[in-house]
């Protein structure tokens, strides 16, 4: 009888106990056993697991965050602990082990993959989208729509004192929960990493923007989405540099971690179920050091080095419709 393990690394996203409960379900439906690595490769170095089963699983779909924790382990990063990961998968006689997570993940994954011989899947798991050969991550629908909901509430505190708002979400590298957001939430400005050129040319581009906003509807407010860490010295310079240029007040706000709890958006719980199921029939098929995503609703493996060594492009549709909506938006 197999023996497959799974474990949860990175930042968490919601929907990854969704995943947890797919694949556990999926083993138990084919005479598999499940075991569960805790706080991710710590876990994993420190043979600290749990067994799981089908019963374990009940009332676990909606629910954010992960039950088998996460976290990170720079120690993984070397030969040494790889080598004690190897020792402690034989010592459990693990044969397949998926790691639910991001690109840091998946590095750790084909890392251990070098010195161990068993099967090693990667299922993509973060809010930022930015997993090379999946259309969609585990937790990105999610958090967009915590992004919106959020946006919203500020739209109507800067109708009512017609105010600049900067709004930041998640997306060091990667601007696909700000693109997305900014379009959904109707915002009238984005700035994203894939995009950004100069400060001169992105402060040009928004004061022609707002400029444009009260020639034609008056002193109205005006919402600007920005993923974290694009601007040089922070938020705050930007903030410094808006009011000083329109002579408005600005306000910021900062999303942060509330984009990656919450229960899971049916999307996120759908994809979770599905890539969870398609690993285990993966790994029943022999693959190994791939990635399991989704394309065009169809399932597809991706070697894990593939997964960050392409950079994975904004939709274009997206973009061209977000710059055909900004002066046009009468929201």
């Amino acid at each position: 009888m197999k023996k497959i393990a799974v474990l949860t690394s990175g930042g968490d996203a919601p929907g990854m106990n969704a995943c947890i409960r797919a694949i556990v379900l999926t083993c138990e439906r084919l005479k598999l056993k499940a075991y569960g690595y805790l706080h991710g490769y710590n876990g994993l170095l420190q043979q600290h697991y749990k067994k799981l089963e089908a019963k374990d699983m009940h009332n676990l779909i909606q629910r954010g965050g992960t039950v088998l924790h996460s976290a990170r382990c720079l120690e993984f990063k070397t030969p040494e602990a790889a080598v004690v990961a190897a020792k402690n998968l034989n010592e459990l006689e693990i044969d397949a082990l998926i790691v639910i997570g991001g690109d840091g993940s998946f590095r750790g994954a084909h890392h251990l993959s070098q010195h161990w011989q068993g099967q090693v899947i990667g299922l993509p798991g973060t809010i930022d989208n930015d997993i090379y050969g999946t259309d969609a991550t585990i937790g990105y629908y999610t958090a967009i729509e915590t992004a919106v909901s959020s946006i919203d509430k500020v739209r109507d505190t800067a109708d009512a004192f017609e105010r600049i708002f900067l709004i930041e979400v998640m997306g060091r590298h990667a601007g696909f929960i700000a693109l997305n957001a900014a379009l959904a939430s109707a915002s009238d400005h984005v700035i994203v990493p894939e995009l950004f050129e100069t400060t001169e040319k992105a402060l040009a581009a928004m004061l022609e923007e707002l400029q444009y906003r009260r020639d034609n509807h008056g002193s109205v407010s005006y919402i600007i989405v920005i993923a974290e860490n694009v601007w040089p010295g922070g938020l705050g310079a930007l903030v410094s540099e808006l009011e000083q240029r329109t002579g408005s007040e600005v306000r910021p706000v900062i999303l942060g971690h509330v984009q990656r709890g919450g229960s899971p958006v049916p999307q996120d719980r759908i994809l979770a179920s599905k890539l969870g199921s398609h690993a285990i029939q993966a790994i029943i098929d022999g693959q190994t050091g791939v990635m399991i995503g989704e394309c065009n609703g169809e399932p597809v493996a991706v070697p894990l080095e593939q997964t960050w060594a392409q950079q994975k492009p904004l939709e274009p549709f997206c973009v061209e419709a977000m710059s055909q909506l900004v002066n046009a938006t009468t929201d």
